[in-house]
């Protein structure tokens, strides 16, 4: 992944959009991963969840690696877009963008495969209600 240009547009939905704060910092100051991905899982289950009909888990994540960093202050901006729908389950790009603190800079600070799977009242998979 390279820093993004005016060229470069998130792909998908704005799903979450939350800021960036002290208490989630690492030990060098700069956003924890794993913050991060906890804010894309949220957003995959909410994305998920409208497009199953119900309840959704996370069944698998793949790849991620981080091209830059979140600095405190910033506006974390997490798209989402469905790649393909299966008879239970369901994978979806996803993709977190910062915005860059009092400024309207995005850069694209990561981006991973979600697979959520969609579930019955007995936690059981389920297909998805499209």
């Amino acid at each position: 992944m390279t820093k993004a240009t005016a060229a470069d547009t998130p792909k998908g939905e704005l799903t979450l959009r939350t800021l960036a704060m002290p208490g989630d910092t690492n030990a060098a100051g700069d956003i924890f991963g794993g913050w991060v991905m906890a804010q894309m899982d949220l957003a995959s289950g909410i994305r998920g969840a409208e497009i199953a009909g119900g309840r959704v888990v996370t069944a698998a994540v793949n790849e991620m690696s981080f091209a830059m960093p979140v600095k405190v202050g910033d506006t974390l901006c997490i798209y989402t877009d469905v790649e393909r729908i299966g008879r239970t389950s369901m994978v979806l790009l996803v993709e977190a963008w910062a915005q860059r603190y009092l400024s309207h800079v995005m850069e694209k600070v990561t981006d991973a495969r979600f697979v959520m799977v969609a579930l019955d009242a007995d936690g059981k998979p389920t297909p998805v209600r499209r």
